[in-house]
């Protein structure tokens, strides 16, 4: 067996949306990397969709990009559609989606990752781990190579033991195209890792010469398209429409009729589908109801007439899929290019890491993406970039970096897994957030772009915008504050045209400003320096006006929360002997681990009783 020469701080095994951003951290943080991928020309694959973002999955995007992150930049560059979700609603769940240029995606990503310094690729299939008395010390790939390193994270999307169905044919590959890492799968059980079985699945692609858009509905994007990172000063590629069309209910039938040849109603499938986005055999069987279900048509690319119907994902025999796709309005004389199928693949039960993904059973090896139980790009790049940063605080003997609740989606996210786990794909919603309005999609740099620098990922240059925009912002509201009106008949007159009612006594602009329906260009009538501020400076400035009273009643509720996530349960508690714990707690404490009283008021089935007992113990250990 060889051993390569160079001894890395960081291996990172896995080259998909997790593991670009897990290396890229590692390796901007000056720490020798090393990214083992089973297919180096497949770096940054989009194996789904070719989109980025979308709700609460931009809120996402844009707090890998104040970390320091790449996902942001890369569709900037690359993507040829952009637009704001939910804009008519609050500014909490307001997000971001791209339509990305899926090969310029990849190849960019591909690129940033081969030019970035301490950063080395190697393709390989990593079949082992090398570990000594609990701690991880490299890799074996599957043709005996051996590579040490200080930390291990592994990156494996749906390549653990992945096995695709296209109707009853079933065969081993992590995505169609590449083969499956099934060495690596058992020797994780081995080792003791608890593995499950999950299922998600992609739509079939089709030939856009062969779509009548004559009659569909097109999307396009906002003009002009408002880019992801905060860095990316205006997007500037060519951007398209998408096009909007629906199944109907001869599509349904033609469903139906294949279903005895569905590997996911005939038992053949065993893993766990994702909840939040089924396929179209199992929309139509478990809403029977309903007439029709929307197909969004999107261009996959400036350079390719390939098209994906997001909607409609299938693992339906070629022959069903065929009938399907041609059954919907636009598409009757569409040709399938590559078929829909479902994927099923092993991941790691998240309740064994801990809130900085390393294993709690093994030291320096830490799980990212898709082998934690996640779905899609955004929540795979998120856990990667926190993998990377606490990978290398590791090699450091550093405190890792844990982002709280109220600091961050991602947060939220790795509080989720590694507290709760996942039976089903985790999908993010703005809902799983309870301090959504602090998390926004706009603010992601003032939550956490102090810390990207503090870590390291983002340099000074930029670090000095952001503190200049955060300074403008403090300017403007002091400005709001200071300028006070008085209740004369020409304020009124100016304030009644402007449909703000009128004033009784003196009032400040930011009294105006909270007003339903004031904006600053309104109430520039009273002061004009209210207009010297660009964009981002005024939209943080009015949101933080008009939502001051939300704002402030949850960051009451975080300050209450507090005492509970400062209070910290020492590693190796033993909870086998407090009195008043039922033996049901004692094990969920047990396995779980939590970290502090916060974690432990959170895992499923635990009572503020069972809380109030740990903390009573806690109190009596620090007195002792």
């Amino acid at each position: 067996m060889d051993t390569y020469p160079k001894i890395y701080d960081v291996i990172v095994v896995g080259a998909g949306h997790a593991g670009c951003e897990a290396s890229l951290a590692a390796a901007r943080l000056d720490h020798p990397t090393l990214v083992v991928t089973v297919n180096a020309d497949h770096i940054g694959e989009m194996s789904c969709n070719p989109a980025i973002g979308g709700l609460a999955k931009g809120h996402l995007v844009r707090e890998i990009d104040a970390l320091g992150g790449e996902m942001a930049k890369n569709i900037d560059a690359t993507g040829i559609q952009f637009r704001r979700l939910n804009t008519k609603k609050g500014p909490a769940v307001q997000s971001s989606r791209a339509q990305a240029d899926k090969e310029q995606y990849r190849l960019r990503m591909k690129g940033v990752l081969e030019c970035q310094e301490n950063l080395d690729i190697k393709q390989g299939l990593v079949d082992a781990l090398i570990v000594e008395n609990g701690t991880v010390r490299g890799v074996i790939t599957s043709i005996q190579e051996r590579f040490l390193g200080k930390a291990v994270i592994l990156t494996t999307g749906t390549f653990l033991k992945g096995l695709i169905h296209i109707g009853l044919k079933n065969f081993p590959a992590g995505r169609m195209g590449d083969p499956p890492s099934n060495k690596l799968s058992e020797h994780l059980k081995a080792l003791g890792l608890r593995i499950g079985r999950l299922k998600t699945g992609t739509t079939p692609r089709l030939d856009g010469r062969t779509i009548d858009y004559s009659t569909l509905i097109p999307q396009y994007g906002d003009e002009p398209p408002v880019p992801f990172s905060f860095e990316t000063e205006a997007i500037t590629q060519k951007q398209v429409p998408c096009y909007i069309t629906y199944t109907n209910e001869k599509t349904h039938e033609i469903i139906k009729t294949g279903l005895d040849r569905s590997p996911l109603f005939t038992g053949v499938i065993k893993g766990v589908g994702a909840r939040y986005c089924p396929s179209i055999e199992d929309k139509v069987v478990r809403f029977p109801d309903k007439p029709r279900h929307q197909v969004f048509l999107e261009p996959m690319g400036l350079g390719t007439t390939e098209v994906y119907p997001n909607g409609v994902p299938t693992s339906l025999p070629v022959d069903v899929q065929l009938r399907m796709i041609r059954s919907i309005e636009g598409l009757e004389q569409a040709e399938i290019v590559r078929p829909g199928y479902g994927i099923e693949y092993d991941y790691a039960d998240p309740v064994q890491l801990k809130p900085s993904l390393e294993s709690k059973t093994f030291q320096g090896l830490f799980l990212a993406g898709q082998i934690n139980g996640t779905s899609g790009y955004e929540e795979a790049a998120g856990q990667g970039i926190m993998a990377g940063i606490n990978a290398v605080h590791y090699v450091r003997g550093e405190p890792p970096i844990i982002l709280n609740r109220d600091r961050a989606y991602i947060g939220v996210m790795i509080d989720d897994l590694v507290t709760k786990g996942t039976q089903d794909p985790y999908r993010m919603f703005t809902s799983r957030a309870e301090y959504r309005l602090l998390l926004r999609e706009d603010n992601a740099d003032l939550r956490l772009r102090e810390l990207g620098h503090q870590i390291g990922l983002v340099s000074d240059t930029v670090y000095e915008k952001f503190k200049k925009k955060s300074e403008a912002i403090e300017r403007l509201l002091a400005l709001l504050s200071a300028v006070r009106l008085t209740p004369r008949p020409d304020v009124n007159r100016t304030l009644e045209g402007l449909e703000l009612g009128s004033i009784n006594q003196p009032a400040t602009l930011r009294d105006i400003l909270r007003r339903p329906g004031a904006d600053l260009e309104g109430i520039a009538k009273f002061d004009g320096r209210v207009l010297s501020f660009d964009n981002e400076v005024a939209e943080q400035a009015t949101i933080s006006v008009k939502y001051d009273g939300y704002i402030r009643r949850q960051m009451e509720q975080v300050e209450r929360a507090k005492h509970l996530e400062g209070t910290k349960i020492p590693d190796g508690f033993d909870y086998q002997f407090i009195p008043g714990l039922s033996n049901e707690v004692k094990e969920k404490f047990s396995r779980i681990r939590p970290i502090s009283l916060g974690q432990a008021s959170r895992i499923s089935g635990i009572t503020p009783a069972a809380v109030s007992i740990i903390q009573i113990y806690l109190k009596k250990l620090a007195g002792s």
